[in-house]
This record gives C-alpha cells, structure tokens and sequence, in this order.
C-alpha cells in the first residue's frame, strides 16, 4: 500500500481566496479594485509632469535659472512624494483580520467589536461600542484599497501631498503667465499649457482640498469616516477623543502594527483555516454562515440565534414606526429578522413558552 502523499506547501497569497492582488511575493497587498490606480496615477502624473516639461522648456531658453531651477525641483519632489504615499497607501495591508477558524457561538458574538453596531434611534444612550482591531475608515475608489489603521498616515500624506501639488502648480502656472511681457489675453493664447494647468489644478484642489480637510478634522475629533458618517457625534459625545493634541499624536507618533497575516509564510494546500479571512469592514468569512453585523448566527436549522444581550433589551422605548402594526407583525425589524419568524434559543421566549404550557395544563 502507498503511503498518504504529504500536502504541497505554498506561500499563503498563492492559495489566498480573498480578492486581493499581490505583488512582489506578497509583499505588497492591493485591494480588488487595484486597477483604478492607472486612472489615479494618469490624473496626478499628467499635469505634474506637463508642469516639469514647461519648466524644463524655460531653463533651456535660459529664461531665468534663479527662478525655473528650484521650481522644477519643487514640482518634482511633490510629484515623487504623492507616488510614493499614494503607493504605500494602495500597496500596504490595511489590517486584514484573519479569519476565526471556529465561528463564535451565539452569546459569545457578544465580545465582537464591530462598527456596523450602532444605538438604536438613540435610546440606548448608555450603550458604548468598541471600535474593531483595524479602525476602519473607509474604501476608497481611487487607490483601490480600503483604509484602515495600517495605511491611514499614509492615506493622509496622499491626499496632503495632492492637494500641495496642486496649490503649487497654480501657482506656479500663474507666475509663469504673469512674467510674460503682453497683455493677459494675448500671453494665455499663446501659453495654452499653462491656462490649461491652472484650470485643470484650480478644479482638482476642490476635490482633494476638501478631501484633507475633513479627514483634518476628523482626526482632530478622533473619528474615522465610517463613525462620522453613522455616527454623526457631533450630535452625542464622541467616546474616543482624548483632544486635538492628543488626537493627533495618536495618528501620526504611534507605531504601526504589524501585519495580521504573513502572506509569505509557507502553509499546506489542505489548511482551509489559512485561505480566508474576515476583511476590513468586519464581514465574516467562515465556515459556518454567522451575521457579525448583527451579531447574529444561523443555526444548523436555518433558526436565528440571538446573543444574549440582544433577547434581553427592552425595545418599547422605539419611535412608533418601529412598533407592531396592523395584523400584529412588525412594519420594520432593526435586527433584519422577520416578523412573522421566531427567534430561537432565547431564554425570554422560552421562559414564555413555559408559562403557555403550563397555563395550558392548569
């Protein structure tokens, strides 16, 4: 009889079942919709590399070497930045959490933290949420990768860096119009490449000026995207800031963690336990269907399972459009659970159904 052949070893990104995208053995992780950053890398490099063609142009005229030297290294240096954190941002494991290989059980989903929890209309006041291990913020189409705990320095260094490229080309741009000898009119008919960057940078610092600035502001209140957006704390007290300073040391002075996953390591073919994970939004990725968002799981029976904390609340306290109406099934379940079926393995319903039974015997 042969003997059982040994599994094949295969780094963990070669069998990764996710829909990330690696590069260089691994090493760099890019999210499923990588290829936008062509489109990303077209719209910073075209102007930025139009603006040192110009410049260049001007030094070989001998125009002014005092002046076009140091703009052209200025622009060239931006330029250089902005790909460089726009590729750390892209190319870096935002915090992938690996997936649990024993799904929780129904009162221990209890202890998960996930950002999709949220009070209730507000009535549960005293109800304080953890945020998840990653601290995620959001997805973000134009580097095709989520942003999370890991790369959010330097998210923030991209779109600080984009918006002081763009500043410095219109500037620049208008400099090089207005030291032209003529009339306005005359000097940008002629000087069509640079009319077309001042418009073009005029346009841009809109979008990726407004962008730095409210991520300014929400790491000055210690938000992240996601909490603002379902949050909203200005209207309640946000229980993560710690102050402006302190906050924003927070960000930029605290070492970033390592990796959750070694996507280089060796493992076996046959370890299911190792080819998924649960990604940064917190979704699960198991073997058992289980709702980490509601905090839910499916039974073996196709039943909802309640944690325990969550058969207990007293909901009476919810707006009138969250009651029962007309024939006695609910018009909206928070919980995504349909009226008409019954959640099992709670220890209220089956407190009831003991009382109805021996209501019944009596």
């Amino acid at each position: 009889m042969d003997p059982p052949s040994k599994p094949k070893s295969r780094r963990l990104y070669q069998i990764w079942k996710g829909n990330n995208k690696f590069l260089g053995g691994g090493r760099a992780v890019f999210g499923p919709d990588a290829s936008s950053l062509f489109l990303t890398t077209f719209l910073i490099g075209g102007p930025a590399i139009a603006f040192c063609i110009k410049m260049l142009l001007l030094i070989i005229r001998n125009d002014d070497p005092q002046y076009d030297y140091p703009v052209l290294i200025g622009g060239m240096v931006l330029a250089i930045m902005d790909f460089l954190f726009l590729f750390l941002t892209s190319g870096r494991d935002p915090g992938i959490i690996p997936r649990n290989s024993q799904p929780p059980e129904s009162d221990e989903s209890v202890g998960i933290a996930t950002q999709s929890m949220e009070w209730v209309n507000n009535k549960i006041a005293d109800l304080k949420l953890h945020r998840t291990k990653d601290k995620f913020d959001h997805h973000c189409p134009w580097v095709g990768q989520c942003i999370g705990l890991r790369n959010y320095p330097y998210f923030i260094g991209f779109i600080s860096t984009s918006t002081t490229l763009c500043i410095y080309v219109f500037v620049f741009s208008w400099f090089n119009v207005l030291r032209q000898q003529g009339t306005l009119w005359s000097i940008m008919s002629q000087d069509v490449p640079s009319v077309v960057l001042i418009a073009y940078c005029f346009v841009a610092v809109w979008f990726v000026g407004g962008l730095t600035l409210f991520h300014l502001y929400l790491i000055s209140t210690n938000q992240t995207t996601y909490e603002n957006f379902r949050y909203r704390y200005d209207k309640k007290e946000n229980p993560f800031t710690r102050g402006i300073l302190k906050n924003f040391k927070q960000v930029f002075f605290s070492k970033i963690p390592a990796s959750a996953i070694n996507f280089r390591e060796w493992v076996s073919e046959d370890d299911d336990s190792l080819m998924g994970s649960s990604d940064i939004n917190g979704n699960f990725i198991g073997k058992g269907k289980f709702d980490i968002e509601m905090g839910g799981k499916f039974g073996k029976d196709g039943a909802i399972y309640l944690p325990s904390v969550l058969q207990n609340l007293d909901y009476g306290s919810l707006n009138d459009n969250l009651k029962k109406k007309g024939e006695g099934k609910a018009a909206f379940d928070p919980f995504f659970f349909p009226a008409d079926q019954e959640q099992t393995n709670s220890p209220q319903t089956s407190r009831d159904k003991s009382s109805a039974a021996e209501d019944n015997d009596s």
